[in-house]
């Protein structure tokens, strides 16, 4: 499946580490770029390729809102805006040239990843199944299903099970997963993951071994194995 992919135009390098690193982790494929024409060059090379921009305003070189105009005569690309400027002025103004959305600067990467969510669904790019064998996950009913069987499972559970299928043959450490799952928000204990495994094992039966336990780190994803 091919992942969908976000361009970060920010031109201030360690928000924009920040924001790609944290769409990474949601399995989003990111590219970034610190200046508007670099922007500009990246998706006149690669237009077929993006499916969400996230675009400041206040770039070194030109404004953020020349680069929507030069995207706006070439694509219908999603485009979100990244702004101090809360004014509701701004963002009409903004919404009037093109932008698909407008966050207001200070912001959490938990609105962002809401905002992006719901963006694309609106423009039919959000992934509404996930496959893995014979589990299947439909992300917008939040169902899960096992041999075409339905698994109950609480929000996070389902939300684990997601990153999961999305992520098989993978070590995944319990910190990795706390941030993926619960969005960088989480305080607790990282053995929370522990017990939402436990539960999920429970619910599916013996019979479903895909995830197994690395001791001392967290856990991997994939085929049907037994653990020692």
């Amino acid at each position: 499946m091919k992942k969908i992919e976000i361009l970060v135009v920010e031109d201030e390098p360690k928000l924009a580490q920040t924001i790609s690193d944290f769409l990474r982790i949601q399995n989003y494929e990111v590219e970034t770029a610190l200046t508007g024409n670099k922007a500009l060059e990246y998706f006149c090379q690669n237009k077929q390729k993006v499916d969400l921009i996230l675009l400041d305003l206040m770039l070194p070189d030109i404004s953020g809102y020349t680069v929507l105009k030069e995207i706006r005569k070439i694509s219908e690309v999603p485009v979100i805006i990244l702004s101090a400027r809360s004014a509701v002025a701004d963002q009409m103004s903004g919404f009037e040239k093109g932008a698909d959305d407008y966050i207001t600067k200070p912001f959490t990467l938990a609105l962002v990843k809401m905002h992006i969510e719901a963006v694309l669904k609106r423009a039919g790019k959000l992934r509404t199944m996930v496959e893995y064998n014979d589990l299947q996950a439909d992300v917008n009913a939040q169902l899960l299903f096992y041999k075409e069987q339905h698994i109950p499972t609480t929000r996070k559970e389902f939300d684990l099970m997601v990153y999961f299928m999305e992520h098989p043959g993978i070590v995944l450490p319990r910190d990795t997963i706390l941030n993926a799952v619960w969005e960088y928000d989480y305080t607790g204990d990282v053995r929370t993951i522990d017990t939402l495994v436990k539960q999920l094992r429970k619910k599916m039966g013996e019979g479903c071994n895909y995830i197994r336990t690395v001791y001392g780190v967290g856990y991997i994803f994939g085929e049907d194995i037994h653990e020692n």
